[in-house]
């Protein structure tokens, strides 16, 4: 049977995803700039893009995979099927309550007006006010507009599902492309047996079932990091110059994803020099380091730059993790350049013989040291600003419903390798662990696999800062997403290539049932954490909700939010979905907004010749400026949040609005 043609064909599917996302983000960025995102723009210009990128990575491709037909349909198979599966139990979160409602309004108000920032109409209002607030939770303000919070990358894809009228359609989409991605590098360094195994534990799990139902930026930085990955080792494999300026444009465009994805990013970096320090030892991989480095250069500064032109404020509020990050950047920076200089003198030096035997032993006890430490460390953080008591008060609140002892310092970020062992199970540490240890042995002792040097650096250095400071609400589902990027897909690719070797270990009588068990081993844990949650969509019924209540508001409306929680929930909402002006009214420290001064600025609304609306959460609220009505009772159920153990099941959930047209 001929198996370069399948595997041709895997190879180049699982590069296509990243390829595409890069191209519709290269396209979509200037237009957004320059205030026209739209359809007809993006398909102009997006569309070729992604086309050209898919065939200069997917062109000539040599014999980097050897697989059956088989394993090609199996691998598109998981992808269809977990697409399919998560489009059915998609998420509707639309109301602003965590991250992804605000991605969708993001991505709502980019997909209808095509440009940033988000004005505020202050005069539909009669002008600015001290006692009007524009911004609202996940919106900044800015120069007498609001700007969104999160980097624009992800809401230029999600947009693309509101111009199709299925908002909803994108993120699993993302998610079974992201399956295919990971097949697709696990097919190069483990072998395409391991291909469908490695897919279907990745769909399985629960936090990539959690993020594939809803707008989260995770799943499309995973697939540009992987994908990365994926170009890198087809470059390595030419060797091809092309290719390796395509890896690091797609890695480097995950920085325009996620924030985050600049620490990600860095061993590319450092691989980059490695590459040009070769120079003399191995001229053709060396020629593959300065594209490499240049298109890592040009993702990564065009993620910097709609961070400093689009997320300046979201930038600000992240400060104390950014400039950290930006001191680590300079210092890897400085240690790639000095290294590469330094190569001939440091090409002659040698490793001790103990080193590698070191090296592997030191993976073992970092992970064992991780898993062990509940039994030593309790990290907590006492609240410094407003955003720290807010987290405060909810781990409290969460901490309540959880019967635990209340101490809203705790962060739980002690607990972060077990957070791992839920989801993809303690197989799969195990294996990852000890992949680790021998690939980390063998590089040191003989440079060989050279192929698994740049895999094994970025999951290798984002697993284990992850882990040590996640940086995320602790409650579950929710903490999960921090390891939906490199920490699951690379564990399960370590994972795959020891069972890979083992395999080969295993007399041949006996190859059979020993793969099975293994594959049973990957499976079966994460799926048995997923079941409580995996036939359960969340906070379905909100877009119908939102749109009853959006008609029920007067189209001439300028709509004053008297109460905290609606506040933070409906501003953007209303004046993005809803397409009437919207503010917070100031209320100090009180539960509503000041009767005196919500009718003073009803009149700055009439004067102005609109019709002033006011909502709040509770029928007395509104009921003192004219009759209320109730124009939202949505029940529905929400995820669950728990601290110390896998989620099993889910919340309820009761969003009530009520209106009054002020008289």
């Amino acid at each position: 049977m001929d198996l370069e043609r399948p595997g041709r064909v895997l190879a180049a599917l699982s590069v296509v995803p990243a390829l595409a996302v890069a191209g519709w983000l290269l396209a979509g960025l200037p237009l957004l700039l320059l205030g026209w995102y739209a359809p007809l723009p993006l398909l102009l210009l997006g569309l070729p893009a992604a086309g050209l990128l898919c065939w200069a990575g997917t062109r000539r491709l040599g014999k980097l995979v050897t697989a059956t037909p088989w394993q090609v349909a199996g691998v598109v198979a998981v992808a269809v099927t977990a697409g399919a599966f998560n489009l059915l139990m998609h998420s509707e979160q639309v109301v602003i309550r965590r991250d992804p409602a605000t991605y969708a309004q993001y991505a709502a108000w980019i997909a209808g007006h095509g440009s940033l920032p988000v004005p505020v109409q202050a005069e539909a209002f009669g002008g600015a006010d001290p006692w009007l607030l524009f911004d609202s939770v996940g919106f900044y303000p800015a120069d007498g507009a609001v700007v969104p919070q999160f980097m624009p990358g992800p809401p230029m894809l999600f947009a693309a599902g509101d111009w199709l009228g299925a908002p909803f359609l994108v993120p699993p989409l993302l998610g079974a492309l992201a399956a295919l991605t990971l097949a697709g590098v696990v097919a190069r360094l483990a072998g395409a047996r391991w291909a469908v195994p490695a897919a279907l534990a990745f769909a399985v799990s629960m936090p990539i079932l959690y993020t594939s139902r809803t707008t989260f930026s995770e799943i499309p930085s995973m697939i540009l990091l992987f994908g990365g990955l994926a170009l890198a080792h087809d470059a390595l494999a030419g060797p091809n110059r092309a290719r390796a300026l395509l890896a690091g444009l797609v890695a480097g465009l995950a920085v325009l994803v996620r924030v985050d994805g600049l620490r990600d990013v860095l061993p590319v970096l450092a691989f980059a020099g490695l590459l040009i320090a070769m120079r003399r030892s191995a001229r053709a991989r060396a020629a593959l380091g300065p594209p490499l480095l240049a298109g890592l250069v040009a993702g990564a500064g065009l993620g910097l730059l709609a961070a400093y032109l689009l997320a300046r404020q979201y930038l600000s509020y992240l400060s104390g993790s950014v400039r950290p990050l930006l001191l680590i950047c300079g210092a890897v920076l400085v240690l790639t350049v000095a290294g590469t200089a330094l190569a001939p003198i440091l090409s002659r030096l040698r490793l001790p013989r103990w080193a590698p035997t070191a090296g592997a032993a030191a993976v073992v006890l970092l992970m064992a040291a991780l898993y062990a430490r509940p039994w030593f460390q309790t990290v907590t953080r006492q609240p410094v600003n407003a955003d720290d008591l807010r987290t405060y008060e909810m781990i409290k609140q969460t901490q309540r419903a959880n019967g635990l002892p209340l101490d809203g310092t705790r962060l739980y970020f002690e607990n972060s390798l077990h957070w791992v062992v839920w989801y993809v199970g303690l197989p799969v540490v195990v294996l990852a662990t000890i992949a680790a240890a021998l690939l980390v042995r063998r590089l040191l002792r003989d440079g060989t696999p050279f192929e698994w040097l740049l895999p094994l650096a970025v999951v290798g250095w984002t697993t284990v800062t992850t882990l040590i400071r996640p940086e995320i609400t602790p409650d579950h589902p929710w903490a999960a997403r921090r390891l939906v990027p490199v920490v699951i897909p690379g564990l399960i690719l370590l994972a795959t290539w020891a069972l890979a070797r083992g395999r080969e270990r295993l007399p041949e009588r006996g190859r059979r049932w020993g793969v099975a068990a293994a594959v049973l081993l990957v499976l079966v844990p994460p799926a048995v954490t997923s079941i409580g949650t995996a036939f359960t969509p969340v906070e379905r019924g909100e877009a119908a909700a939102v749109e009853a209540m959006c008609a029920r508001i007067p189209p001439d409306a300028s709509v004053l939010i008297v109460e905290r929680v609606t506040g933070d929930r409906l501003t953007q909402l209303v004046r993005g979905m809803c397409g009437r002006p919207a503010v917070r009214v100031r209320r100090g420290n009180a539960e509503v907004a000041p009767v005196a001064e919500v009718r003073r600025l009803a009149g700055r609304v009439r004067a102005a010749g609109r019709v002033p609306v006011v909502l709040g959460a509770e029928a007395r609220q509104v009921a003192t400026y004219g009759p209320a009505t109730q124009v939202m009772g949505l029940v529905a159920r929400q995820d669950e949040r728990s601290l110390i153990d896998a989620p099993n099941g889910t919340w309820s959930l009761r969003i009530d609005v009520w209106m009054a047209v002020a008289n």
